[in-house]
């Protein structure tokens, strides 16, 4: 996952890119057998323990999603921490500090 967050005044714009293959499960490999879906279905960020931002996704999500949001009230030296599930319960997490 790659994450960045520019502040601007009290105003954080968070670019999160998520490295994933989003498989629907409707795929089929070159021997004609269906992939198994597996993609992300949580996206989360906390500040300081706090939930800030869920995202819920589903199959339809293409490869590798793009994720922005924006955050009022921040400050330079915040944490935000971000996390992401997959169906298959695979996790991966990510921080970064305000600047």
């Amino acid at each position: 996952m790659r994450v960045k967050a520019k502040l601007k005044g009290d105003v954080v714009t968070v670019k999160v890119l998520i490295k994933h293959p989003m498989e629907s499960g409707r795929r089929k490999d070159e021997a004609g057998n269906v992939i198994a879906a597996k993609y992300v279905t949580t996206t989360t960020a906390h500040v300081a323990g706090v939930q800030v931002f869920e995202l819920n996704s589903g199959a339809g999500v293409s490869k590798n999603p793009f994720i922005q949001f924006k955050l009022e009230g921040r400050a330079a030296g915040d944490v935000i921490d971000l996390k992401w599930t997959d169906s298959a319960g695979d996790t991966e997490e990510s921080s970064v500090t305000l600047k």
